[in-house]
């Protein structure tokens, strides 16, 4: 495309070459996913260990002693026990902190590459670790929190976009899914843990919040040793360490039509100067529009409030001292339900996947308001029966989201962005995400308190919305290559009014 001085600006990607692309999965992509990966472990571990850590008396009683108080009075309202903004801030303040982290890390995944904002998020999640661990009053407590924050606003940057990189266009899904596997395996395990330290004396709490370092450390260590992805290369200069890392990780040389489009992407993206401005403009509307709404509703689907509120949430129905083991249980049914999406995921597709998961939830949410409307009150327990009737819905409620919004909420944001972008946008995608994780987590005791049973039509409410959404404006992405995304959006019949063919002169930033 000629400019004004009769040179030529970089278009992107102009046609489509995906037919010609060669490679299979080998081994290097693998292990190098699975390390990655590690970095959503770090993330569902703390999701799984902040609910559990909330319900032990040991560490109610030295940090939250008003908690602990009205935790031991029986005639405490079961929906309001646990409802203190102290503790939420315990909770949320790592959200906060990573939603701020997210935004710092696009500049340096651009510039220095995935793995440099994969090394930051596990130092710092090395350093909350270890504060946490270490807590002798709620300043220190909350300053661990923060530190886990800026890790997880690395991580969850960096990972994602390294995984969709590094991974053929025909399995992109399954292996962008290690990212949300990792996640719940970790949410899994640090249910176990406090299982096993809530019959701790007083410092099991301390042995439960300290095993994150464990995983920390990997990724640190992993951020170092992996293999930067072609893409980050090629898009800083490198062109030739590009292709041989290309060549690498796809298992044979003739890797031309992907290096081409990975080529022609990478000139458009180094002609953008300002990405966030970028990302505004109209030609990127599609885009925009899923980076806000897919990581809003992967949350406002009430998940979160499930899977880090489990062990309160099962103790507010009657169970006592059977929450934890309630929780665990719904923990390991979201990693089974995660195994069943990456089997489906690149052969039904992005959109079955989450229509089908949305329908199942909006039942689950409405069946167990109900439960509890009609046969829990104030201050009475659920019976046996019902109760165990309730984990059975909570289960089939965690499974639809295992197989559907759980991976999807990051693998479709993380795939459908051009090189120019693609940093930016995944920032928008964490800072999103990262900041309703932040509200629901500060307000869901609140709204317990307030709604009480009436808080699952809440959410059944935005998983109608979330559902409609995918079905009208989500266009399928199943199989295609990461830089000829374009072209989804050129034939989709409402986002093709706002994508030109070629992009303008005007809309390329920074010419």
């Amino acid at each position: 495309m000629e400019v004004g001085d009769g040179s030529f600006a970089p278009v992107g990607v102009s046609k489509q070459r995906a037919e010609l692309y060669k490679g299979r999965l080998t081994t290097y992509v693998t292990v190098a996913c699975l390390v990655a990966a590690v970095g959503g472990a770090i993330f569902g571990y703390d999701i799984g260990i902040s609910g559990g850590v909330t319900s032990m008396d040991t560490f109610l009683e030295k940090f939250f002693h008003t908690v602990y108080l009205k935790k031991r009075r029986a005639e405490e309202d079961h929906y309001c026990k646990y409802n203190d903004q102290g503790l939420a801030a315990f909770t949320s303040s790592l959200y906060l902190a990573g939603l701020v982290a997210s935004i710092v890390a696009s500049p340096i995944t651009r510039k220095y590459g995935r793995r440099a904002s994969i090394v930051c998020g596990g130092i710092s999640f090395l350093i909350g670790a270890t504060l946490n661990a270490a807590a002798v009053n709620l300043g220190m407590l909350l300053l661990g929190r923060i530190m886990l924050g800026v890790g997880i606003g690395f991580g969850d940057q960096a990972v994602p976009l390294y995984l969709s990189e590094m991974a053929p266009a025909h399995l992109r899904g399954a292996l962008n899914m290690m990212f949300q596997l990792a996640t719940t395996s970790g949410i899994f395990t640090a249910n176990m843990i406090n299982y096993g330290t809530a019959k701790l004396p007083s410092w099991g709490w301390r042995l439960s919040l300290g095993l994150a370092a464990f995983p920390a450390v990997i990724m640190t260590v992993g951020g170092l040793l992996l293999p930067e992805t072609p893409n980050s290369l090629i898009e800083r200069g490198s062109r030739e360490k590009g292709r041989q890392v290309l060549e690498r990780i796809r298992g044979t040389n003739e890797v031309d039509a992907e290096f081409e489009d990975i080529v022609d992407a990478s000139e458009l993206a180094n002609s953008i100067k300002h990405p966030f401005r970028n990302i505004l403009e109209r030609r990127n509307r599609p885009q925009l529009v899923m980076a806000i709404c897919m990581p809003a509703f992967q949350i406002l689907n009430g998940i979160n409030s499930i899977l880090f509120y489990a062990p309160v949430l099962f103790e507010t129905m009657g169970f006592g001292n059977a929450s934890l083991y309630s929780s665990a249980l719904t923990g390991a049914v979201l990693v089974l339900s995660t195994l069943v999406s990456i089997g489906l995921v690149d052969r039904l597709g992005r959109r079955v996947l989450l229509i089908s998961g949305g329908i199942q939830m909006v039942f689950c949410q409405v069946i167990v308001a109900i439960i509890l409307g009609v046969k829990f009150g104030g201050n009475d327990e659920l019976s046996k029966g019902y109760s165990v009737l309730v984990v059975i819905v909570i289960c089939l409620f965690v499974v639809a989201f295992g197989w559907s919004w759980g991976p999807l909420g990051w693998t479709v944001p993380s795939e459908i962005f051009p090189l120019e972008t693609r940093s930016a946008g995944q920032s928008i995608t964490v800072a999103v995400n990262l900041l309703f994780t932040f509200i629901i987590a500060q307000c869901f005791l609140s709204m317990l308190c307030a709604f009480k049973h009436g808080i699952f039509l809440f959410f059944a409410g935005w998983i109608i919305i979330m559902t409609l959404f995918v079905y009208f404006f989500l266009p399928e992405t199943k199989g295609v290559p990461i830089e000829e995304m374009i072209f989804v959006w050129r034939k989709h019949w409402f986002w093709k009014r706002m994508v030109p063919g070629t992009p303008d002169v005007d809309d390329i930033d920074g010419l």
